[in-house]
């Protein structure tokens, strides 16, 4: 089967989040992508307490300085399009209210139709956490718990009842509700990770970081949830984090997605025959303007259906 392929929105400082988001996802849905996706930074601190993902001296790229809300970018993007599912990757669940997100997310899928899949992480960047955390980093975990607990009870049936360390719900009708149960993914980045996403979500968000390398964590993901005794499949959107150069990356040690079309799609072939069902390419980062996202999203797209994915 061939693989989903989604594309990332513009949402960095080079763009016109009001002019661009709508022709991008437009462009997009039309070219064929199946899916459109947004990510989440809320400041770009100077200096930095920690370097890009946490790696000491590692800079947070320029384009950082800018990020458009990512929710405010698929509302967007849904009043573009018409088909392609609208998903997050990811939002930061401890920089959001669990009960003010979980409805957010349930008006964006009735205003998209029921398009919308909630990609949730715990995020690495301290001074993130500290602008705008509801509880500190080392609790990271349990408030992703209560946001998976909280989305559940406000999505579910009425009346909605809850009572946790961050959220308490009277017996409440609240609404709206979710056109369908919206999909929630989630990272696998240690053991307890791996297990809530298999024991609670629909989905894993890998980062492509390598063909044998997402290979090797795919099946590790399909082993525990064998071992669980999970019945249903986990689904995968795995992110690829392109950078594009017009002219071919040289050197046998090119970072994968990083290069020229041919180049990406190279890499997109080999990740697509670790067996993952979809892939998300994020162009944005590299591209000048939205015009040449389009036009490169474009090439890429047509490129990779003609190499058989």
């Amino acid at each position: 089967m061939p693989v989903s392929l989604g594309l990332g929105l513009p949402q960095m400082k080079q763009y016109d989040i009001g002019r661009d988001v709508a022709a991008v996802a437009r462009a997009a849905e039309e070219t064929g992508y199946e899916s459109l996706w947004v990510f989440e930074r809320i400041i770009f601190p100077e200096p930095a307490t920690q370097g890009l993902y946490g790696v000491p001296g590692l800079p947070w790229p320029e384009q950082y300085r800018s990020v458009a809300d990512p929710l405010i970018t698929l509302a967007l993007a849904a009043g573009a399009t018409d088909r392609a599912r609208l998903g997050t990757s990811v939002l930061v669940a401890p920089l959001h209210v669990p009960f003010q997100l979980a409805r957010s997310l349930a008006s964006l899928d009735v205003a998209s139709g029921g398009r919308v899949v909630a990609g949730l992480g715990t995020g690495w960047s301290l001074d993130e956490y500290a602008a705008a955390s509801v509880a500190p980093f080392e609790k990271r975990g349990a408030v992703l718990d209560e946001l998976l607990d909280v989305c559940a009870a406000v999505w579910g049936p009425d009346p909605v009842s809850y009572r946790g360390e961050l959220t308490t719900i009277a017996p409440s009708v609240v609404g709206p509700k979710p056109v369908r149960p919206i999909p929630v993914y989630l990272p696998a980045n240690s053991p307890r990770a791996t297990r809530r996403l298999v024991d609670r979500a629909d989905g894993w968000m890998p980062v492509a970081m390598g063909a044998a390398q997402l290979a090797e964590q795919w099946k590790r993901v399909q082993d525990l949830a064998a071992e669980r005794g999970r019945e249903r499949p986990v689904g995968v959107c795995a992110r690829a984090n392109a950078r594009y150069t017009a002219e071919p990356a040289a050197g046998a040690g090119r970072n994968p997605f990083h290069g020229s079309v041919a180049q990406i799609v190279e890499d997109l072939v080999a990740h697509a025959e670790t067996g993952v069902p979809e892939i998300l390419l994020d162009l944005q980062g590299t591209t000048r303007d939205a015009s040449e996202l389009i036009d490169v999203a474009g090439e890429v797209y047509e490129a990779a259906r003609a190499a058989g994915i």
